[in-house]
């Protein structure tokens, strides 16, 4: 029989988590307001993307503050947030909703779970220096905007490039994302 969050006791495990590990980014008190957070849903009215996908950052936000960590590692919407800050932007209660989403996306990587999608992106980002390949189309695009066909990226800048993928080694990204893509 499936668990029911009703007969659940709450637990601050995840809260504590996403605090501890977000204190090597952010300063402390930006995400101590996770605690803040009173379900008034101004998040989900501002949310551009829960227009279009089934997110609805107030309920990562409470299953973060409940300790569901399992529904929240795991959910699909975790990864619909665009990172736009406007659910920040907006929120009565200054919660650092946007940086608590970073956070929670970087356990959820850490521990394999990050989705097919982003896996993906995340290859185009070490190969190219870019989450999105520029492709031929997008090259005829540029030419008729008047733009050099390739932008002075690491594209047009090869030594640029493998500055960015040593960075991911170091760091340990290069192998996060070969493990997960296998």
């Amino acid at each position: 029989m499936k668990d029911s969050k009703a007969n659940r006791v709450p637990s601050w495990n995840l809260a504590k988590e996403v605090m501890s590990r977000g204190a090597r980014i952010y300063p402390l008190e930006d995400l101590n307001t996770l605690y803040e957070c009173v379900q008034c849903g101004t998040c989900v009215g501002s949310c551009p993307s829960g227009r279009r996908t089934a997110l609805r950052i107030r309920s990562m936000i409470r299953g973060i503050q409940m300790g569901y960590r399992e529904e929240v590692l795991d959910t699909n919407d975790l990864w619909s947030c665009t990172t736009c800050y406007t659910c920040q932007e907006r929120c009565p209660r200054d919660v650092r909703v946007t940086e608590i989403v970073k956070i929670v996306r970087n356990i959820a990587f850490e521990e394999g779970r990050a989705k097919e999608r982003h896996l993906v992106v995340a290859n185009n980002f070490i190969k190219t220096g870019h989450t999105i390949p520029l492709n031929e189309e997008g090259k005829k695009t540029r030419v008729k905007l008047g733009l050099s066909p390739v932008p002075p990226t690491s594209l047009l800048f090869p030594e640029a490039l493998a500055e960015i993928q040593e960075i991911m080694r170091t760091d340990g990204f290069y192998n996060k994302v070969i493990r997960d893509k296998k």
